[in-house]
């Protein structure tokens, strides 16, 4: 079940710990590694898979480079040594992917841009767009500007977000186990392991443990409430042991790992989501918009023939047809102010309607739901 996962999806998010990429006695990228790797990625992308990376690293290639020691650092530490390891990782990704023909592409975020909806929706377009033109996104915790308020806290919880973001069907967390024990296989002969986990209930949560190398923040616990995060969106999630060569080409082969069913698909799951939302205003929409929605096209201002209610970027609004019947339901990409001035508009007419430029849907076929 696990193999037909990762041969089948059409878009994977795998997450990469510190431990697996930079030695912990050196603070040296380890090159080998991460060339495997590279290497499995090319080779999904070959056959039509979309793949983003969220990458562990900047700190730990960081410290060594300004003479920190091991073990915890200050805040104010932490944070020069990510501005300095980021150029590192973000070198060694182009390196590596570049004589392989892959453009690769530096994104970095924090909690605020996705519980943020203005945010969360400009960071999906831009990682859409990307994935479009064939990079692969590395992405990262803003380690260099993120507090504690503002932080995921570990980039298991990243990779779910990230993967909810853009509707992968499928995440792979690198780890130091190969999958979900009962116990810790390392101190307990007895654990056992979960080759597939379909419901995440308390007795599994209760069964995590806690990190168990010196560079990673994340332990089992919090790959779990990843799994939830990812699952309950409709994309599948697995766990399993990372630092073996080639570590994707592995999991195809048949190595051991847990796989997390997903409940639904990510398109269906997102549906859902929009769905459940309260609107904060509706778009009055004519009858060729209503055609070009029901054939899956975005939602252009041209189509829009009325306007009401208070709403801001990212908000929820109905769509409605010009006989007063429910359409659907959409993350509108402009203010009702906004959304007002460009009834009617055609797209080369926004830049003057506006005074600036913008985006040429007003509701985006992928943030609606009929």
């Amino acid at each position: 079940m696990a193999t037909l996962s990762l041969a089948e999806a059409h878009r994977v998010v795998v997450k990469i710990g510190s431990a697996l990429l930079v030695d912990a006695e050196t603070g040296a990228l380890k090159s080998d590694w991460l060339k495997g790797l590279t290497e499995d990625v090319a080779r999904l992308k070959a056959r039509g898979t979309d793949v983003v990376i969220v990458s562990s690293g900047s700190i730990a290639l960081g410290r060594r480079a300004l003479g920190l020691p091991l073990g915890s650092l200050a805040l104010e530490q932490s944070q020069a040594a990510a501005a300095v390891g980021q150029i590192r990782l973000a070198r060694a990704y182009e390196d590596m992917f570049g004589p392989l023909g892959i453009t690769t592409a530096q994104v970095l975020t924090t909690l605020e841009d996705s519980t943020d909806r203005r945010r969360y929706l400009n960071t999906r377009a831009t990682l859409e767009t990307l994935l479009s033109l064939g990079a692969v996104p590395i992405v990262n915790e803003n380690d260099t500007i993120a507090t504690d308020e503002i932080r995921y806290g570990d980039n298991d919880r990243l990779a779910a977000q990230v993967a909810v973001t853009v509707g992968a069907d499928l995440t792979v967390l690198l780890s130091d186990v190969d999958g979900f024990y009962s116990g810790n296989p390392k101190t307990d002969a007895t654990a056992r392991h979960y080759p597939v986990v379909e419901d995440i209930t308390p007795e599994l949560m209760a069964m995590a443990g806690d990190a168990g190398t010196g560079l990673s923040k994340g332990g089992m616990k919090t790959k779990l409430l990843a799994a939830q995060t990812a699952t309950a969106a409709g994309c599948g999630l697995i766990i399993t042991e990372g630092s073996r060569t080639n570590p994707l080409t592995a999991i195809e082969k048949g190595e051991r790992l847990t796989l997390f069913v997903a409940r639904e698909d990510p398109k269906a799951a997102r549906k859902h989501w929009i769905n459940s939302m309260k609107p904060r205003g509706m778009i009055i929409v004519d009858d060729g918009a209503v055609g070009a929605l029901s054939r899956g096209k975005s939602l252009l201002p041209a189509g829009v023939t009325q306007v009401s209610g208070t709403f801001g970027r990212g908000d929820a609004v109905e769509i409605v047809g010009p006989n007063g019947a429910h359409v659907g339901a959409g993350l509108t990409r402009y203010t009702s102010a906004e959304a007002m001035a460009l009834i009617g508009k055609r797209s080369d007419q926004i830049e003057a309607a506006l005074g600036y430029p913008g985006r040429a849907a007003l509701i985006h076929r992928d943030d609606m739901a009929l």
